[in-house]
């Protein structure tokens, strides 16, 4: 495992999960959101954004956290492993309240300066609908550019930590 992916839904811990098997595993860990997002929560233009995802996947060893479907197969082609967090919605959405609640006007490790945690009921809605509007792309982007690497379905966060307990 030398470039591995962090995938799942909004709240299924992807960031914490990818820092803790970097410190495991002695690799960057590069975070999207902290490379997607601008100051005040601004999106990177598509084309910049699939420059940017082409130079992050350019080094010998990393690992990325965050899903951003649109660009999945730039990533999935240079990965050999990918871990999907594949936890139950409520469970996600609960986590992401929990996050707010603690977090609230922070900005946290894994996001980009400028952008302070904040409720958005527009991110909870597509939390909700994650699993019907991206779990299709998803699974079809995998089975198409993935077809060959290493898989790791976690479905839940027990599951989660008793891997990486096993990997230490």
């Amino acid at each position: 495992m030398k470039r591995i992916l962090v995938i799942g839904s909004p709240g299924a811990g992807k960031s914490i999960f990818a820092a803790r098997l970097g410190k495991v595993l002695d690799l960057p860990v590069i975070h999207l959101d902290r490379e997607f997002w601008q100051p005040g929560w601004v999106e990177t233009p598509s084309d910049i954004w699939r420059q940017r995802v082409c130079k992050l996947v350019e080094p010998d060893s990393w690992i990325i956290d965050g899903t951003y479907d649109r660009t999945l197969d730039i990533r999935l082609q240079r990965a050999d492993t990918v871990f999907f967090l594949d936890y139950p919605r409520y469970l996600c959405l609960w986590r992401i309240i929990k996050r707010v609640i603690t977090s609230f006007g922070r900005v946290r490790f894994d996001m980009a300066a400028g952008c302070r945690e904040k409720l958005d009921m527009s991110f909870i809605r597509w939390t909700w609908n994650y699993r019907r509007d991206h779990y299709p792309r998803i699974h079809d982007c995998l089975r198409e550019k993935f077809s060959n690497g290493n898989l790791v379905v976690l479905k839940n966060p027990l599951r989660s930590r008793r891997f990486m307990d096993e990997l230490r």
